[in-house]
């Protein structure tokens, strides 16, 4: 009898790890090595993880481009910029916002924070409108050496893009350089 339930308990728990919910065998809940280097993007001078497939790259030159299913849920552009020898993080962001962002219909300077990841830098938020709808903005400004900084910037729909703001901060993380 008691060899009986033994053998019932140990096809139940053999069962439960075959099948790990709804009939779905538990091997196929299990990423293999080339589902997960799919998400993980190669470019000329960096790489990154991109966190689901609904992020696709568009522009995989020099100024890198990704799009989260449309460029009005999220867009996301990278660019390197040179600086002199030493120049400060504070002049790189006040050029991007004072030359660039400024500018857009309705811009609202947010605040700033310090990032870490892969490369540390600053985070600067925005806000403007665009054909008559309230976007948003994310920049990362990432400093890969003294003369060398990257900036991710992220834009989209307000409320779609701050739903988002895991997947940005999870992007910006993995951002490396290739050696």
């Amino acid at each position: 009898m008691r060899s009986t339930i033994f053998s019932f308990l140990f096809v139940i728990l053999a069962t439960s790890f075959a099948f790990a919910q709804n009939g779905v065998p538990a091997a196929a809940l299990v990423k293999s090595p080339s589902q997960t280097t799919d998400l993980a993007k190669s470019f000329d001078d960096f790489s990154l993880d991109l966190p689901n497939e609904t992020w696709h790259v568009t522009n995989k030159t020099a100024n890198a481009e990704m799009v989260y299913g449309t460029r009005l849920d999220g867009y996301l552009q990278i660019r390197k910029v040179a600086v002199d020898e030493g120049a400060a993080l504070a002049d790189v962001i006040d050029r991007e916002i004072n030359q660039k962002l400024q500018f857009k219909p309705g811009f609202v300077n947010g605040k700033e924070e310090s990032f870490k990841g892969n490369l540390s830098g600053k985070v600067a938020n925005y806000e403007y409108t665009e054909s008559g709808k309230a976007m948003i903005g994310r920049v990362y400004f990432l400093q890969a050496d003294n003369k060398t900084f990257y900036v991710l910037k992220f834009t989209g729909l307000r409320d779609k893009l701050r739903s988002l703001r895991n997947q940005t901060d999870s992007i910006a993380r993995s951002f490396e350089l290739k050696k």
